[in-house]
């Protein structure tokens, strides 16, 4: 069998689950507002969470980009089962590169094969998500003592570690930043339950404080001064591309049910579809839809080949495709009428559920400035010219 028939077999099982027991796991988490083990099981069984990681590690091995076309199918589910394959299939990538060989037995291949789950724990309450993080660690002898406080951490309270950023005190910016694998339950870890969202309901947040939590220095993912490295560079380019495509597949999703619904709904003896003003609507959606998909695989491939322009192409689709699924959604609750605000509508989950994006690994606000940082710096380089204004 060819690669491309096995990619053809694997998009369909993965469509047909969306389409059936992903829909009906949809109405469960809707209804108790809760994601219960037995779908994380689930997923897991079906080799969900392992699609983009090694074949060594127990992976499926593919590539990034046939994986962002997953992605898009996975996202026209709920935003927390969505949430879920994008969190475990990416956060392999961000400890492979700095882990040694203990570290990717103990931690990188079982969050794989899903025996242990890790949370990405970067974000602060009283700062922003980068070189300012201000909680810290104090080295004595082989063990880290942690203090300080994160929020809006996702699978926060479930997660068995945290894959945390901090620095060493004392030291600023870069220097001195570490990446820590801090077990849930050590001492001196406060966990509280902030899962009450307007969309994306069931995925468990927290917000967390440490106390001098005992670290050992063994659990630290490459040296002092490459905390960020880790965070940054390991996972967040590859993170918001994989954001940017479930912006593709939600608008998808709320594209289907508009077109559904204008199809079926009659006014004046008419149904929506034979109204111009619904076609325009539906055909801008479409254009939308399509050029936000191309240059999120744009950006995809360029990942995938590891140029150097990745992370500006991730903040670019990224940027574009949250733009499109605000007023592609809009549109789509708009052809509902009325009726699209009743809770009765599948629309209008997927209209609270798009909102979530809009703030998932970078506001618009961040991936312009990062974008215009890098135009500057090419800018620069092709005239010769500082970067410094």
């Amino acid at each position: 069998m060819s690669d491309e028939q096995q990619f053809h077999e694997l998009r369909t099982q993965v469509e047909q689950w969306v389409e059936g027991p992903g829909e009906r796991w949809a109405e469960r988490i809707e209804e108790t507002g809760q994601v219960p083990e037995e779908l994380w099981a689930e997923l897991n069984a079906q080799g969900f969470l392992r699609i983009a990681a090694p074949e060594e590690y127990g992976g499926r091995g593919l590539g990034f980009v046939r994986w962002m076309e997953l992605m898009e199918v996975f996202s026209r589910s709920h935003g927390s089962i969505r949430m879920i394959v994008h969190v475990v299939n990416g956060i392999w990538r961000s400890m492979d590169g700095h882990a040694d060989d203990e570290q990717r037995k103990r931690f990188v291949v079982p969050s794989v094969t899903g025996d242990i789950k890790i949370a990405f724990t970067l974000t602060e309450p009283g700062n922003g998500t980068g070189a300012d993080i201000t909680t810290s660690v104090v080295r004595e002898g082989d063990t880290y003592y942690l203090s300080g406080r994160k929020h809006l951490i996702t699978f926060g309270v479930r997660c068995d570690y945290y894959l945390l950023a901090a620095r060493v005190e004392g030291s600023t910016g870069h220097e001195g930043t570490v990446a820590l694998l801090v077990p849930r339950d050590a001492p001196g870890v406060t966990v509280e339950d902030t899962s009450d969202t307007m969309g994306v309901r069931g995925t468990d947040h927290a917000s967390l404080a440490f106390d001098r939590t005992p670290v050992p220095v063994d659990h630290r993912l490459g040296a002092e001064g490459q905390g960020m490295e880790v965070f940054l560079g390991g996972f967040l380019t590859p993170s918001r591309i994989s954001v940017a495509m479930s912006c593709v597949g939600l608008a998808q999703r709320a594209q289907q049910l508009a077109v559904e619904y204008a199809r079926n709904r009659v006014t004046f003896g008419k149904t929506l579809t034979q109204r111009q003003v619904i076609q325009f609507m539906l055909a801008e959606n479409e254009a939308d839809i399509e050029a936000a998909r191309q240059l999120v695989l744009h950006a995809a491939r360029r990942f995938e080949e590891g140029a150097d322009d990745a992370s500006m192409q991730s903040s670019m689709a990224k940027m574009h495709a949250v733009t499109m699924l605000t007023a592609v959604t809009d549109k789509a609750l708009q052809v509902h009428g009325g009726l699209g605000y009743w809770k009765s509508q599948k629309i209008e989950r997927v209209y609270r559920d798009a909102r979530a994006q809009r703030f998932e690994e970078g506001t618009n606000e961040v991936q312009k400035a990062v974008v215009f940082r890098e135009l500057l710096q090419r800018t620069a380089s092709r005239t010769g010219e500082g970067t410094s204004r």
